[in-house]
C-alpha cells in the first residue's frame, strides 16, 4: 500500500486499510494451504499468469528487460515476462509449503549440487554467509540449507503491513527462527549473530540507495556492500547459492565454493571488488534463466 498523507489518512490505513488487506492476504494464505502442494504451485503459477501483466509492476518488469537484452525481440521479452509472472506467482503458492518442499535426497524436491561447501560451512567452527538473488523460488535455500544442518537468520525487509508481515514470518518459519528486518537495529542483530558463530542468508540483489555503484547488466547499479564488509571484517566465508526451478515444485540448489576475498590493502577497494564479483555472477544466472529472476524490482536509477 502506498504511503498515507496526513494524520486521518495514516490513522484510516492502520485501523481500516492495513486488517483489509491482511485478511485477503490470509485468505489467500488459506487457501494454498489447503490445496496439495503440486495443485498449489499450478493454480498460483495460472493466476501469475492471468493477472500479472495487468500490474502495474509489468511495466518496470519490460522496461528492466527492455535495458537488459536490447537485442531480444518483443515476443521473447513477451515469453520471459509470463514466465516471470509464472514463477512468482507458483512462489507465492508454495508459501505454506515449504517445508515439504525443502527436502533433499532420494524422493526429495530439492536437488543439491556443491553439498560439500554447506557441510564446510556447518563443520569449520565459525560463521558463514549464504548469498543469493531472487532466483526461482529463493527461499528453499534457507529450508534445504536448515534440513543440512546450517540455519539460516535471514534478513528481509518488513512489510509496512505488520499483520501480514506476522504472517510471512509465520511462513517463513520452515527456513528458520532468526528473522533480521534491515535497518539500523537490523544490522546490529546481523553483526551479533555473526560474532556468536552462526550463519546468514542475504539476497544481494537488489536496489540499495544509500549502497555503493557496481556493474550490472552494464550499468551502474546501487548494491548493498554490507555481505562483502561483514565477510572481509569478520574474517569468514562468503558463497554463492543459486535455485533453479525444474518444473512444477521441484528445484535444483547449487553451491559454490566461498568467494577468494581479494587482498589490494584497501578495505573499500576490496568491498568493491567483492561485489562486483558477485553481481557479475548473478548476471550470468539471470542471463541463463531470466524468466526466473524477479524483474518488477527497480533496480537501476531511471
Amino acid at each position: 500500500m502506498a504511503k498515507p498523507r496526513g494524520p486521518l489518512a495514516k490513522w484510516l490505513l492502520r485501523r481500516v486499510g492495513y486488517p483489509l488487506e491482511a485478511a485477503f492476504v490470509f485468505g489467500i494464505a488459506g487457501l494454498f494451504r489447503a490445496l496439495p502442494l503440486d495443485a498449489a504451485s499450478a493454480l498460483g503459477g495460472r493466476i501469475g499468469r492471468t493477472v500479472g501483466p495487468f500490474l502495474p509492476g509489468s511495466r518496470t518488469a519490460r522496461r528492466n528487460l527492455e535495458r537488459a537484452f536490447p537485442e531480444k525481440p518483443r515476443a521473447e521479452i513477451d515469453a520471459i515476462l509470463r514466465g516471470m509472472w509464472d514463477n512468482l506467482g507458483r512462489v507465492i503458492a508454495e508459501y505454506p509449503h515449504l517445508d515439504e518442499i525443502g527436502g533433499f535426497g532420494p524422493g526429495g524436491r530439492v536437488e543439491v549440487i556443491g553439498a560439500e561447501h554447506i557441510d564446510a560451512l556447518r563443520e569449520d567452527g565459525k560463521a558463514g554467509i549464504l548469498v543469493s538473488g531472487h532466483f526461482a523460488n529463493w527461499e528453499v535455500q534457507s529450508v534445504t540449507s536448515r534440513k543440512m544442518g546450517v540455519e539460516l537468520a535471514g534478513v528481509y525487509r518488513a512489510p509496512n503491513n505488520p499483520y501480514v508481515g506476522a504472517l510471512l514470518i509465520d511462513l517463513r518459519s520452515a527456513a528458520g527462527g532468526t528473522h533480521i528486518p534491515k535497518g539500523a537495529e537490523g544490522a546490529r542483530t546481523l553483526l551479533r549473530v555473526l560474532s556468536k558463530g552462526g550463519h546468514v542468508g542475504m539476497l544481494i540483489d537488489q536496489k540499495m540507495n544509500d549502497g555503493i555503484p557496481v556493474p550490472f547488466f552494464g550499468r551502474d547499479a546501487m548494491t548493498a556492500p554490507a555481505a562483502a564488509q561483514l565477510a572481509l571484517r569478520l574474517g569468514i566465508p562468503l558463497v554463492p547459492a543459486r535455485t533453479e526451478r525444474l518444473g512444477g515444485a521441484r528445484f535444483r540448489i547449487t553451491v559454490l565454493p566461498p568467494v577468494e576475498p581479494p587482498a589490494t590493502g584497501d578495505r573499500n577497494a576490496d568491498v568493491r571488488i567483492l561485489m562486483e564479483r558477485l553481481n557479475h555472477l548473478l548476471e550470468q544466472w539471470i542471463r541463463e534463466r531470466p524468466a526466473e529472476w524477479l524483474w518488477v524490482h527497480r533496480r537501476w536509477p531511471n
